[in-house]
């Protein structure tokens, strides 16, 4: 039997446990408050959400293994890259399961995210005359399509998602009917004689240069390198790193890397009680050693001070 829900958050981390199946950390990038919706439908062998996020997110994590997985981009408002690919508004988004992902999300975008088991796809894969083309193109995490197909399939599957969130009573055919026909969608999409069977996105320098700086900023998270330092590691001049990082995140590296900081500094607050860390150790398990500086950071970010942060807050919504 389906499962739904529709949900709305000020957290994007309380948002990003709450996606089922997903294991991921969004970090804020953007200050202020965050507001976000998250709806959710989930059948037998498929998973499907629609989310929106009013701040500029950075999305890393793996996909669910096992899956397929592929997203429609409704909205786009800025700058997005995908796997360091660059995105435009008929895109579609592809992720084999368990494959390690990374995806800039710009303010108020909104997406629509279909996961299907392996199982289902490549049953339905089988059955169409394009299942080798189909196949070399879905080595490609960002797949270009025809743009009127694109807009077509979208209004569609948007259509089939909202139907299927409403109406409580899904038996297993119409569920049944539901998978087969957004996985039909996104085959014809990908069959289509005006999509380039032969695509071949190469990953960009500067997607590049800022995947390798959030990488080492989060593994090396008690002695965080300088600006100047990933310079040095990267063999890339400063120039060159603040114009990827402009590119990519629309952004200095500086703010950036604090961001993505202050943001491991939120989850490990929300997911331990304060009887077991303090506020103080969990800024310098991230860096922050001067605690009034780190708090007015996080506030700036967050919009609300570290002390009132709630505790263990991201556990207790995944256990939920």
């Amino acid at each position: 039997m389906k499962n739904q829900s529709i949900s709305h958050f000020r957290d994007i981390h309380v948002h990003a446990a709450t996606v089922q199946e997903w294991s991921q950390d969004y970090s804020q990038l953007t200050a202020g408050s965050t507001e976000s919706s998250l709806m959710q439908l989930t059948t037998a062998r498929c998973h499907v959400f629609r989310e929106q996020i009013n701040q500029r997110v950075v999305q890393h994590g793996v996909a669910p293994r096992g899956k397929m997985c592929f997203a429609v981009p409704i909205t786009v408002p800025g700058s997005i890259r995908m796997q360091g690919r660059e995105v435009d508004d008929s895109s579609l988004f592809f992720l084999h399961g368990g494959e390690e992902f990374m995806f800039h999300m710009p303010t108020g975008m909104e997406l629509l995210s279909i996961t299907f088991e392996r199982e289902l796809f490549e049953q339905a894969l089988a059955q169409t005359a394009s299942a080798k083309e189909v196949s070399l193109l879905l080595r490609q995490p960002v797949i270009r399509v025809s743009t009127p197909r694109f807009a077509e399939a979208r209004r569609r599957l948007l259509a089939m998602f909202s139907r299927a969130l409403v109406n409580e009573e899904l038996d297993s055919a119409r569920e049944l009917e539901l998978e087969q026909a957004m996985l039909g969608e996104l085959l014809q999409l990908m069959t289509d004689p005006a999509c380039d069977k032969h695509q071949r996105t190469p990953s960009s320098t500067r997607s590049f240069i800022v995947e390798k700086c959030h990488r080492l900023a989060t593994a090396e998270m008690m002695n965080v390198p300088s600006v100047d330092e990933l310079c040095q590691r990267l063999h890339v001049s400063r120039r060159t790193v603040q114009n990827s990082f402009r590119s990519v995140a629309e952004t200095t590296p500086l703010n950036y890397l604090r961001s993505v900081r202050l943001n491991g500094v939120r989850r490990t607050l929300m997911s331990t009680r304060a009887s077991h860390l303090s506020i103080g150790d969990a800024a310098a398990q991230w860096g922050f050693y001067h605690l009034s500086h780190f708090a007015a950071e996080y506030q700036e970010l967050f919009a609300e001070l570290p002390s009132h942060t709630a505790r263990a807050a991201i556990t207790d919504c995944a256990r939920a």
